[in-house]
C-alpha cells in the first residue's frame, strides 16, 4: 500500500502504544504537529488502517476560591474542628473566632455544617452543639484531587465523586470545560499491514534546484499526487442565511414587478401614525409600544404642509372623505414628535405622496423595525417587516388575498395559508395572514387590508390602494425550521454552517 511518511508515522506510533491513543498522545509519540497527525490519522481512516471515535468529556478544574479551600480547607471543616477543640459545644461567635472565619464565609460555614449534619445550631441560644465526628468525605476527596492534579475528567470518576462533583459545582468553586477527545484505533488491517512490516521513507513533495543539482533526488522518495486523499474542510466567508433569505425575496418581489421604496428608521409620528389615520389618542401611540427620541424631540414638517393640513382636518371632522373624524383637536407638536420607526407602513405613507409615484403601480419594503417588547422566543425589540402596497383602479379584496397566499406559498414555503378578518385603523376591510408548513404547523405573519379613504384622500390618492405588512423574521423561521426568533442573530456556527439551502 502507498503511504505517506506521515501516515507511515502515526502506524508506527500508535503499535508502539498498544494500537490505541488519543490525538494529542498520538502526535507526541510520532513527534508530529497536532493538525498533521489528525490529517494522517483521517487519511488511515478512509483506507479502513486506523478507527476513529470521538467522545465528549468534562473537566474541572478548581477556581480561586476552590484553590483557598484547597490550600485551607472547606470553611464547615476548619468551623467543625474549632468546635471539637472548645469541648463540642460553644457559642457562634466564639467558634467562629476561633476558626477565623467572618463575614458572608461565616454564613456559608454554618449553612454547610448543618447541612452535613455535623452540628446542631441553636439560633434561640446562639450556640453550636457537636452531632458527630465527621469523616473525610467524597466532596473533601474530590477537592484534594482536583487540587492535586490541576483538573479532572469527570466522566472517569466513580459515583461517588460524581455526585460529589455536583455539589462542589453548587457551591460555585469548579470551572468547567466541556472537551471533545478523539481516539485512534489500529484495525484489523492496520495490524496486519504493521506486522507485515513497515519504515518511514522520507518523503519529498518537490524537486529543488538543490536536489537536481547535487544529484540527491536519486535517494528521495517522490511523493504521487493522490487525488483521492481526503482534504480538510474549509468553510470559506459567506452572507448570513438570514440576510440571503433577504435578498432572495427582494428578487422575487421584483420578479413579480414590484418596485422597492425606502424610508428613514428615525421619524415624524406624521408618518408613522397620523397619515395613516391613527388618532393621537391610540394606545399603540404611548411609551410602552413606541420608542420616542430624546434629543432632538421635533423633526420638520414644512416640506409636507399641504399634506398636513389636509389630513388634520380628517382627524378632526372627516374633511372631505365622507367621514366624521375623530371628532378631537389635532396636534401638530405631537405631529412632529420624532420616534423610531415601528412599522413599514410608515414607508408607504411617504411612497404615496412622492412625486415619483406611479399609478397603477407596485411597491415594497424590507425595513427594521422597533418596538419596546418583551424579549421572548417570538418576540424581539426590533425586528424587520416586508410591506407591500399595490396602487391602481377597480383593486378588490380578492386581488389581497391572491397576493398574500403567492406570498407565502413562494417566498415563505409555506403549504397552505387562512384569513381571517381583523382591525386596524387604516385600513377597511382588515385581513390577518397566517400560514402553515407541514412539520412546523401554523403561523401568524402580520395583517393586510385595503386603506381608508381617511388615508388616501388626504394624501392625494384616488384610486385604492392594498397594504400589507407581514413580519419578515416569522417567514424566515417557517423556511429555517426554527421555533425561536432570537436563533436569528446567533452566533452558532454548526447552524450558520448547515443552512446552506436557505
Amino acid at each position: 500500500m502507498d503511504l505517506r511518511e506521515n501516515e507511515r508515522r502515526v502506524l508506527l506510533a500508535l503499535k508502539g502504544l498498544g494500537g490505541k491513543a488519543t490525538i494529542d498522545r498520538l502526535a507526541e509519540a510520532s513527534g508530529l504537529a497536532h493538525a498533521a497527525a489528525m490529517r494522517a490519522a483521517l487519511s488511515l481512516e478512509s483506507s479502513n488502517l486506523v478507527g476513529i471515535r470521538e467522545r465528549k468529556i468534562t473537566r474541572a478544574s478548581l477556581n480561586e476560591e476552590g484553590k483557598s479551600y484547597f490550600e485551607g480547607r472547606l470553611p464547615e471543616r476548619r468551623l467543625v474542628e474549632a468546635l471539637i477543640k472548645m469541648g463540642g459545644e460553644a457559642s457562634i461567635n466564639d467558634v467562629l473566632r476561633a476558626a477565623h472565619i467572618e463575614g458572608e464565609m461565616a454564613v456559608i460555614a454554618l449553612g454547610w455544617l448543618a447541612r452535613k449534619g455535623w452540628a446542631k445550631i441553636s439560633q434561640k441560644e446562639q450556640k453550636i452543639r457537636l452531632l458527630r465526628e465527621p469523616e473525610v468525605g467524597a466532596d473533601e476527596h474530590l477537592l484534594s484531587m482536583l487540587g492535586s492534579a490541576g483538573a479532572l475528567v469527570i466522566e472517569d470518576l466513580d459515583d461517588d465523586l460524581k455526585e460529589a462533583f455536583k455539589m462542589l459545582r453548587g457551591r460555585r468553586i469548579v470551572e468547567v470545560n466541556e472537551e471533545i477527545i478523539r481516539e485512534i484505533e489500529l484495525t484489523e488491517e492496520g495490524w496486519s499491514l504493521l506486522e507485515k512490516g513497515i519504515e518511514v521513507i522520507e518523503e519529498v513533495t518537490q524537486l529543488t534546484p538543490e536536489l537536481i543539482v547535487t544529484g540527491k533526488w536519486r535517494e528521495k522518495h517522490l511523493v504521487k499526487y493522490n487525488i483521492r486523499a481526503p482534504a480538510p474542510r474549509i468553510w470559506p466567508g459567506k452572507k448570513h442565511p438570514y440576510l440571503r433569505f433577504l435578498d432572495e425575496m427582494r428578487e422575487k418581489l421584483v420578479a413579480l414587478g414590484f418596485r422597492e421604496m425606502n424610508g428613514p428608521i428615525v421619524e415624524v409620528s406624521f408618518f408613522n401614525c397620523d397619515g395613516l389615520y391613527m388618532p393621537q389618542d391610540h394606545p399603540a401611540r404611548e411609551i410602552h409600544d413606541i420608542y420616542f427620541i430624546k434629543d432632538p424631540k421635533y423633526g420638520d414638517l414644512n416640506p409636507y404642509k399641504r399634506f398636513l393640513e389636509q389630513v388634520k382636518e380628517t382627524h378632526e371632522n372627516g374633511w372631505k372623505t365622507g367621514s366624521k373624524g375623530w371628532g378631537y383637536k389635532f396636534s401638530l407638536l405631537m405631529a412632529a414628535r420624532l420616534i423610531l420607526r415601528s412599522h413599514t407602513t410608515a414607508v408607504s405613507v411617504r411612497t404615496l405622496i412622492s412625486d415619483d409615484l406611479e399609478i397603477p403601480g407596485k411597491y415594497f419594503a424590507v425595513a427594521r423595525c422597533y418596538r419596546p417588547e418583551l424579549i421572548d422566543r417570538t418576540h424581539l425589540s426590533e425586528f424587520n417587516q416586508v410591506e407591500g402596497i399595490v396602487v391602481g383602479e377597480d383593486l378588490t379584496l380578492r386581488d389581497l388575498l391572491g397576493i398574500l397566499k403567492r406570498f407565502a406559498i413562494d417566498i415563505a414555503g409555506a403549504d397552505k395559508v387562512r384569513f381571517k378578518p381583523d382591525y386596524f385603523p387604516f385600513t377597511e376591510p382588515s385581513v390577518e395572514l397566517s400560514a402553515y408548513k407541514e412539520g412546523y404547523g401554523w403561523m401568524e405573519f402580520g395583517g393586510s387590508g385595503i386603506f381608508r379613504p381617511e388615508v388616501t384622500l388626504p394624501l392625494g390618492i384616488n384610486v385604492p390602494v392594498l397594504a400589507w405588512g407581514l413580519g419578515v423574521d416569522r417567514l424566515f423561521m417557517m423556511k429555517a425550521g426554527i421555533d425561536d426568533i432570537r436563533y436569528l442573530f446567533t452566533h452558532d456556527l454548526s447552524w450558520l454552517r448547515g443552512k446552506e439551502m436557505i
